[in-house]
């Protein structure tokens, strides 16, 4: 089960999802901390590795929520050209009549 969701957690990281990438990663991350637990000594490779993954994704997520503003820019030359287009199509509707 640790597997499954540090991979699905991994895959909905790098998707544009939000934080809905939370919920997969927290889950891989207990499970993750529940095999290091019931494991033995030689066993408690993998899921240290699983719960490192997990913990990566999570700051990647976190980062990429709060420190990546989504802002639109005006753009002022488009604006311009926009209006100059429309001045010109009404010269051409008054040429017309």
């Amino acid at each position: 089960m640790a597997i499954i969701f540090c991979s699905l957690g991994v895959l909905f990281s790098a998707l544009p999802l939000g934080t809905i990438a939370i919920l997969p990663i927290g889950l891989g991350l207990l499970f993750a901390f529940l095999s290091f637990w019931k494991s033995d000594a030689m066993q408690k490779q993998l899921p240290k590795w699983l719960m490192i993954v997990s913990a990566i994704c999570v700051v990647f997520v976190v980062g990429k929520t709060y420190l990546i503003k989504d802002e639109v820019a005006v753009d002022k030359q488009f604006e311009k050209q926009k209006a100059e287009g429309d001045k010109e199509d009404l010269k051409d509707l008054e040429g017309l009549e």
